[in-house]
């Protein structure tokens, strides 16, 4: 995977999607990871192996959870 700067990128946009189209662009911020750039190919690609956020989120199998929620006492310091 291809890593650019953000002073990089905002250099050179041109650059950053060339490498776009061969894999995808991670473009740091202050040394951390902060975006990645992708070609419209592979961003669908992506987008199709997933289901959208409703049926990952949704629990459809019959799972038996139990759960019991513990009980918080907060109490609020007087000044």
């Amino acid at each position: 995977m291809v890593t650019m700067t953000a002073r990089e990128f905002n250099r050179d946009v041109s650059a950053a999607k060339r490498k776009a189209a061969s894999g995808p662009v991670v473009i740091t911020d202050r040394g951390e990871p902060a975006y990645v750039l992708l070609s419209v190919e592979e961003y669908r690609r992506l987008g199709e192996k997933g289901a959208d956020l409703v049926d990952r989120l949704s629990m459809n199998d019959d799972f038996d959870i139990e759960f019991e929620p513990i009980q918080v006492d907060l109490k609020v310091p007087e000044l």
